[in-house]
């Protein structure tokens, strides 16, 4: 499929708008575990995801990372191209957490388009309140919700992800998705494998009491 089958809008903007744009999008790959977008250090352009798992996330000051949310098939990341958005800046650092393809979108192009086309300014708009939302959420997770459910929800979510119940992740890097420390994540996982929800291997986590860690996630 191409560009045209990926972009929400492209039915609605004219000929000129879809000549402009065909002409200056652009597809690149990323292996895994490449950076993508590095904050205000890029105005990389919009990313649209032809296939493959990107992450944004921030990073402290200390280096402690946190995972906003991710991108999969046909998501869109606006903030990547944030410099084309007066008084707005994200420090938000983009990741390829599978090998990727995107389609990457000129900043100018793309704010071009915005206004001159109602479609896309409102698209755009929908884009970043539901961004928002996620953001909105996040925190309130990290604000109210204690840690031991927070912990088993990510597991849970990741097992669906990736279709398994045994996990290759390390402590290190559920920590950063977590915005937490990795010694916080490895004395919650040995509780949970001391009440037999999890198994615990070098670099991955079994998942062997899904019920028990669903009901942890609902209480």
């Amino acid at each position: 499929m191409e560009f045209t089958d990926y972009f929400p809008v492209w039915t609605r903007l004219t000929p000129e708008q879809q000549k402009l744009l065909s002409g200056a999008v652009m597809r690149k790959h990323f292996p895994q575990g490449m950076s993508v977008h590095r904050g205000s250090l890029d105005c990389t352009g919009l990313l649209l995801v032809k296939s493959g798992q990107l992450r944004a996330y921030i990073l402290s000051d200390e280096g402690r990372e946190i995972t906003l949310y991710r991108l999969f098939d046909r998501d869109m990341c606006l903030f990547s191209a944030a410099c084309m958005l007066r008084d707005i800046q994200f420090e938000i650092t983009v990741e390829a957490e599978r090998d990727t393809e995107v389609w990457i979108i000129p900043p100018d192009t793309y704010k071009t388009l915005m206004e001159a086309s109602a479609a896309v300014a409102n698209y755009t708009n929908d884009m970043m309140s539901s961004r928002f939302s996620e953001v909105m959420w996040l925190l309130e997770q990290i604000m109210w919700r204690s840690f031991d459910k927070r912990l088993a929800d990510f597991l849970l979510q990741e097992s669906v992800l990736e279709g398994t119940a045994i996990l290759n992740i390390t402590h290190e890097r559920i920590a950063n998705h977590l915005g937490t420390a990795r010694e916080v994540v490895t004395r919650m996982l040995r509780y949970f494998q001391g009440e037999g929800m999890v198994k615990l291997s070098r670099g991955s986590v079994e998942l062997t009491d899904r019920k028990r860690l669903e009901a942890l996630c609902a209480r």
